[in-house]
């Protein structure tokens, strides 16, 4: 056989195969079933998610009080936002809240979880009990705790100065604001973690336990390096979600504080809202907005690039 034969060959078998008429038809089929089922779910994924982030793309470049047109400005709402000190500040305060809310939600998460995943008296009943505010409105549970945050006469500066303690302004402190919202958002968010963790904690083998036991390990190492290892993925989980609901905190921010006092605890959000109907600047507000999902979306690749070093899905 000669050489051009051989790279004749060679060639041949490098191409595609041609698909016949039968299968170019299954295949449409195939993907106009998928584009079916898709459907309900694209469009109004489109028209109110994918839709609203280029307009609001588009808006970022005007300035636009909402009411008269738009002035064409480029990149200039941009930089106005980054050299604003008080871009700085909202973003800081941010920060501070996810500082404060993520161990609070993630280890009161963690304790329930290993708590109700024991052999304990009434533990679907309590295990509803906790997720009960996960179903509740913000709203709601924003005005509750400010009642009991109450300076005055709140119940928890009543119980502190039934000890002699004299309470905190909370909400209406500057400085004990931001620890008011992240008290009540923790209390909130707790059932949720609970049930992520849960579910992870139930889907550990038993024999892995029983293995640690026989090597000696007591409850508290098996929890370091039994639990926590194959809780990996359960965590990691909740650690993203977590963040990018942080980032996006508004609801107790408005509903307690509304930014205040003072702007101690006004976050990104709060001022996005405040920037389009408080002060008529659309235009930065959708800049701001941009911002925030850049963040956002740098956090969370960061996360998934870094899962591989500690997350264990064995």
């Amino acid at each position: 056989m000669s050489v051009s034969t051989v790279q004749t060959s060679i060639l041949d078998r490098s191409k595609p195969p041609e698909l016949t008429a039968p299968v170019r038809r299954n295949r449409t089929r195939y993907a106009l079933t998928v584009l079916a089922f898709l459907l309900p779910s694209a469009i109004p994924l489109t028209l109110f998610v994918l839709g609203p982030m280029v307009a609001a793309a588009w808006v970022s470049l005007q300035k636009w009080n909402l009411i008269s047109p738009m002035q064409f400005v480029g990149l200039g709402n941009y930089e106005k936002l980054l050299t604003d000190p008080v871009t700085a500040d909202v973003f800081l305060h941010t920060v501070y809240y996810i500082a404060g809310y993520l161990p609070l939600v993630y280890f009161g998460g963690l304790a329930l979880a290993l708590a109700l995943n024991t052999a304990l008296k009434g533990r679907s009943f309590l295990r509803g009990v906790y997720f009960l505010p996960v179903v509740t409105s913000w709203i709601v549970v924003a005005l509750v705790w400010r009642w009991l945050l109450n300076p005055s006469n709140g119940i928890v500066n009543t119980v502190l100065a039934f000890f002699g303690i004299d309470g905190p302004g909370w909400w209406s402190d500057p400085a004990w604001a931001m620890p008011s919202i992240i008290i009540a958002s923790a209390w909130k968010d707790l059932g949720f973690v609970m049930v992520i963790l849960l579910a992870g904690l139930q889907a550990i083998n038993p024999d892995m336990y029983d293995a640690a036991k026989v090597d000696g390990a007591g409850w508290w190492r098996r929890l370091i390096s039994v639990t926590l290892p194959l809780l990996s993925p359960s965590t990691f989980f909740v650690l993203v979600i977590s963040l990018i609901n942080g980032f996006q905190v508004f609801d107790q921010v408005y509903a307690m504080t509304a930014g205040g006092p003072n702007g101690a605890s006004t976050v990104v959000v709060q001022q996005i809202y405040d920037l389009t109907f408080r002060y008529g600047a659309a235009g930065e507000a959708s800049a701001l907005s941009w911002i925030l999902f850049i963040v956002i979306l740098a956090i969370t690749l960061i996360q998934v690039r870094g899962q591989r070093r500690w997350v264990n899905y064995g």
